[in-house]
């Protein structure tokens, strides 16, 4: 399978400039939004890429696009986490980057009425997901001597109330923990244990929530960037985007984060870190 490398265009980062050359690095939710921007960044830095979505039209043409590979990965369903992970030992013989980062929104509305069965379903993809990615890397990089890294998504929402609905925002709460206590247990072999936590990033998940609570159908992610910008950014004017995600995913994974584990790298353009409503008393 190595011959399929070098049939995709490599040209936008040179070879000395490349921060995972040589890196085997599966994506979760690998298949459009931020996973995809991801795949397209590691592959531009030299990495071997297995993207690991249930979204097998739009992961199977990425993975081809990036000489990389597809599998179909429900992540609520730990053989196929497992499976992804063998598929990266067939393929190169080693795992250096997991990066768990599928999930969904889940259910909205009051905490009163919220179903038990739908919280549970949320988890299973949302927390337990991630479970399942660092379990099955973690093995690999352990059996493999290999101090690899892996990457976990949270989000704002875990930093702040009322960002997002009660079921997401407990789940990725939940998943900083669970990356701090993995980090404080794989350190010992090298292994980086790390959170990214976006904030108005607009994905496929935000834009529908935006078109769906403001009955706003032809809602554009320019539309929502410029919404963010103006009142969830300290950088007024200035939204996230799913590129600013995937660099600083790409920094994590690189040895340019390599004295960094445990972390929680926040991109919300300072909005959960200080208010500005009261800036005029910096001025005079």
């Amino acid at each position: 399978m190595d011959s399929n490398w070098g049939t995709s265009d490599m040209t936008h980062n040179p070879p000395s400039e490349r921060k995972l050359s040589g890196k085997v690095a599966i994506i979760t939710g690998g298949a459009r939004g931020i996973g995809a921007a991801t795949a397209r960044v590691f592959f531009e830095n030299g990495a071997y890429v297995i993207i690991a979505d249930i979204l097998d039209d739009l992961g199977t043409k990425l993975a081809e696009s990036i000489g990389g590979l597809y599998t179909h990965c429900n992540v609520s369903i730990e053989g196929d986490v497992e499976r992804a992970v063998e598929i990266a030992l067939d393929w190169k013989g080693r795992l250096d980057i997991m990066f768990n980062n599928a999930g969904i929104s889940g259910p909205d509305g009051s905490i009163t009425n919220l179903k038990m069965e739908n919280l549970n379903a949320l988890l299973a993809i949302n927390l337990n997901g991630v479970v399942h990615g660092i379990k099955h890397a973690a093995r690999a990089m352990i059996e493999g001597q290999n101090p690899g890294t892996i990457i976990c998504s949270s989000s704002s929402a875990a930093i702040m109330g009322g960002l997002a609905s009660h079921a997401y925002t407990l789940s990725k709460e939940a998943i900083l923990g669970l990356a701090r206590s993995s980090a404080c247990e794989l350190g010992v072999y090298g292994i980086r244990v790390n959170c990214v936590s976006p904030h108005g990033v607009p994905s496929e998940m935000l834009m529908s929530a935006y078109r769906r609570f403001l009955v706003r159908p032809d809602l554009q992610t320019e539309d929502v960037g410029k919404i963010v910008g103006e009142r969830g950014s300290l950088l007024r004017g200035r939204g996230g985007t799913v590129e600013d995600v995937a660099q600083a995913v790409l920094f994590l994974a690189s040895d340019d984060a390599g004295f960094v584990t445990g972390h929680n790298l926040v991109l919300d353009g300072g909005y959960t870190s200080g208010n500005n409503q009261m800036s005029f008393i910096y001025k005079g």
